[in-house]
């Protein structure tokens, strides 16, 4: 029998686990004595790497103490130059470029403790690399590889030589001799690739691992040098009704129309269930949407069937839920695979707050679907820029707005926000409104609308900014394509980038959890 008393003193526990919020402080002073003449990461920058690639950010620990990490996120790397630098395949280091859908794993940083160096740590944090790359069926492992001994041989040797007598073994280079024994191969050299590295002489080699069990993606954004999305935008009218049998029709049809025309997304307006309220005898404004949410089962059954029986995604307007004896204003993402998602209306208006007693929301979602991530930001949760960064930075490629106002000058901050969000954000922005009256229903009793769909303003998309948009104060439908693809080529190759050249080194956004 073993006596466990006399063994436990000498065990010390190494462990590979995704880095955590507690390890930021270790790492940062890791860094320090790793790369003592670069510059550390910010834990703004940490914090990114966390929240948007959790399983590419790894970390060493061997007896409780932090002794090696190392970073990655995913690209498709032939979006990038050939020549391209550290700031513009990192986003600066806040990785907010990350392609879930990309074919490359991409190492930002290996560090191993000096005092650790003979333990294989650094084979370890590759292994552990490869065996990621081979989870998510990744193409491949690049790596922008410092030579930090060049600067040693840069008087009599170029980069090339240099580089060709690490790989005859007749220079020992800690870090590209280590990438060559852990089956490296050099693609080729990088200039001006990360200015504070001295060492290499701002120099770095292009590296890059092959995942043999690597399966072609069969998507069309990789088969294809396009990824359309078509888009229905339903500019509802509100008008008396006799049932809520009435109202579905009246939903079925539009939805039918965008099926009829092989559309991605349905889009319908914000309050689009205040409608019920024509036929529900309540004149209390504050009972009267306690009673519609009473439909919330009716609502949900309603929209979800239509999504998979017609084969579209629908952005179902919004409607008041109850949850713990509260009203809130709530939008739902009906996909056509049967899968629902929310996102509750987080600044209310006075309006909605004087009438029917809504309240916000606390929660800000990004959500996955057959054509990308999405959002969903509620009429005047667009008229907050801080909002819509934070979704495109999480990855959003499309916000939807549904919307219900009253008047012209209420309309316009909406439609020239969307707008403004879509040329800083760099994404595609859909709007949704109601037209009509509602006669018998306090403050749902006139509407304004010209719904519409907003691109970033440049060559590479619509005149003026518009992919289409509906005639004012009309009941209508309208239908236009987005291209993912062009999206994304324009993200990394167009002059004028507003995402890209943000100044993070002297401000950040981020959500308080």
């Amino acid at each position: 029998m073993t006596d466990e008393g006399h063994i436990s003193p000498f065990e010390k526990k190494i462990i590979i686990r995704k880095i955590e919020r507690k390890d930021f402080d270790d790492l940062v002073e890791l860094q320090k004595v790793c790369f003592p003449n670069m510059k550390p990461w910010k834990k703004t920058q940490l914090e990114s790497h966390i929240r948007i690639f959790p399983e590419g950010q790894l970390c060493v620990e061997y007896d409780s103490r932090i002794i090696g990490s190392c970073s990655s996120l995913i690209v498709n790397f032939n979006d990038y130059l050939e020549q391209h630098t550290y700031d513009e395949i990192t986003d600066k280091g806040y990785i907010k470029n990350h392609n879930p859908n990309g074919e490359n794993l991409y190492g930002m940083e290996v560090m191993v403790h000096p005092e650790f160096r003979r333990m294989k740590i650094g084979r370890r944090l590759y292994e552990a690399r490869k065996r990621l790359a081979e989870a998510m069926n990744l193409k491949s492992i690049i790596v922008g590889g410092r030579i930090p001994v060049y600067h040693k041989y840069s008087d009599k040797l170029t980069p090339r030589e240099y580089a060709e007598e690490v790989l005859q073994k007749n220079i020992y280079d800690p870090v590209l001799t280590f990438q060559m024994m852990n089956g490296f191969t050099l693609k080729r050299i990088i200039t001006d690739y990360l200015p504070d590295d001295k060492e290499s002489m701002t120099y770095a080699t292009l590296l890059e691992w092959n995942n043999i069990e690597y399966k072609p993606k069969k998507s069309r954004i990789h088969n294809k040098m396009s990824f359309p999305v078509r888009i229905c935008v339903v500019q509802y009218m509100m008008k008396k009704i006799e049932s809520f049998e009435e109202f579905a029709t009246q939903c079925e049809h539009y939805v039918d129309v965008a099926s009829d025309y092989k559309s991605d997304f349905a889009v319908f307006p914000e309050n689009i269930t205040m409608q019920l309220l024509s036929f529900l005898e309540e004149r209390s404004p504050s009972l009267a949407v306690r009673k519609l949410a009473e439909f919330t089962p009716n609502y949900m059954e309603l929209f979800s069937g239509l999504a998979v029986k017609y084969n579209v995604n629908v952005i179902g307007g919004s409607h008041f839920v109850e949850r713990n004896n509260r009203i809130y204003n709530v939008a739902h993402l009906f996909r056509r695979d049967g899968t629902i998602s929310e996102q509750t209306k987080l600044h209310i208006t006075p309006n909605e707050q004087k009438w029917w007693g809504i309240n916000g929301g606390n929660e800000l979602e990004v959500f996955d679907t057959d054509c990308g991530k999405v959002a969903i930001l509620l009429s005047n949760d667009i008229e907050f820029p801080e909002v819509s960064r934070i979704v495109a930075e999480e990855g959003a490629q499309i916000i939807f707005v549904p919307y219900c106002v009253e008047d012209r000058q209420t309309f316009l901050r909406v439609k020239y926000c969307a707008q403004a969000r879509a040329i800083e954000n760099q994404v595609f922005v859909v709007t949704s409104g109601t037209v009509g009256n509602l006669t018998h229903v306090d403050n749902v009793d006139i509407q304004y609308a010209q719904s519409g769909i907003y691109t970033p303003s440049d060559f590479s998309f619509s005149r003026d900014g518009i992919a289409g948009e509906c005639s004012e104060n009309t009941e209508t439908a309208i239908m236009a394509e987005v291209d993912l693809e062009v999206l994304q080529r324009y993200k990394k190759t167009k002059d004028v980038l507003t995402m890209r050249d943000r100044r993070t080194d002297i401000y950040s956004l981020h959500i308080r959890s």
